[in-house]
């Protein structure tokens, strides 16, 4: 990081997007390289969103209900409704709602991440094992998980094994064999690998866009954050900055204000096309 007056613009936002990792990668590609600091977070976002929905089933009451009990409701109303809409098979509801509201809930925390201040969690995270003489001094930290490709194609990769799995329930193993091969275009023996063809491509491109959707706007929020936070940074160095401190607060704030929608909007665009991806698997061709 850091000469004598500081890191660069390019260091500093070099250093943020840098995660933590396992063990230095050996390649472009190297699968036994992990991102800890998303595992982490995701598995504590999850339990946390857990937590909550547990406690607001262990807290419901016929009667009257208080707020927090009314929001869930609300939210769980929605996600009922849309699953409704979309999959007609009151059986596969039964797991696929629950899942979906899960989805929405868990993606919505991860994504939630991003409004916290950039330099918080990891200075904090530097103080803590600095306290126990650990040296933190080139630290990496990200915490926000959706912002990391591999954590969203994780997510996707999931809704396609759920599709799978729903397809060969739906339709048996031979029956969706019999359709991997006989649609979109007949069942002509001659277009039999084009149909594969073109049914491995829709598969593979639903699931590259429904991860690469979530991870763009995330990656592009948190850049911006970044860019925010630097405003800051060249106050501090510059007289002639004096002004950028308010304009940093203001930036700021406009954005998470902005920044809201966009990680509400994106956790329900993923939980809708979770829902119609999954009811997709429901029809016959």
């Amino acid at each position: 990081m850091a000469a004598e007056n500081g890191p660069t613009a390019g260091e500093y936002i070099g250093h943020h997007l840098t995660h933590w990792q396992n063990k230095p990668m050996e390649g472009v590609i190297d699968f036994s390289v992990y991102n800890l600091d998303s595992i982490i977070w995701a598995v504590v976002l999850g339990i946390v969103g857990s937590f909550f929905l547990w406690k607001a089933a262990r807290a419901a009451t016929s009667g009257v209900p208080g707020r927090f009990q009314a929001a869930v409701e609300i939210l769980v109303e929605m996600v009922d409704n849309q699953a409704k809409g979309i999959i007609h098979n009151a059986k596969s509801r039964k797991l696929v709602a629950p899942l979906a509201l899960a989805v929405f809930i868990w993606i919505f925390l991860m994504n939630a991440m991003d409004l916290l201040p950039v330099d918080l969690l990891p200075k904090v995270w530097e103080t803590l094992f600095g306290a126990m003489g650990l040296d933190t001094h080139h630290a990496y930290l990200r915490v926000v998980p959706t912002a990391d490709l591999s954590t969203t194609l994780g997510l996707s990769v999931s809704v396609l094994l759920v599709c799978v799995a729903y397809n060969i329930k739906i339709k048996g193993m031979s029956g969706w064999v019999h359709e991997l091969f006989t649609a979109p275009f007949g069942n002509h023996p001659i277009l039999w690998p084009i149909n594969f063809l073109m049914q491995m491509i829709e598969f593979a491109a639903k699931t590259v866009s429904h991860g690469m959707r979530l991870w763009g706007n995330m990656y592009a929020g948190e850049l911006v954050f970044m860019l925010i936070a630097l405003m800051g940074g060249a106050a501090a160095m510059s007289l002639s900055g004096i002004f950028l401190p308010i304009g940093q607060i203001l930036a700021g704030t406009a954005w998470s204000i902005f920044h809201i929608l966009i990680i509400t909007l994106q956790a329900f665009i993923f939980m809708m096309l979770t829902l119609v991806y999954v009811g997709q698997a429901h029809d016959h061709h």
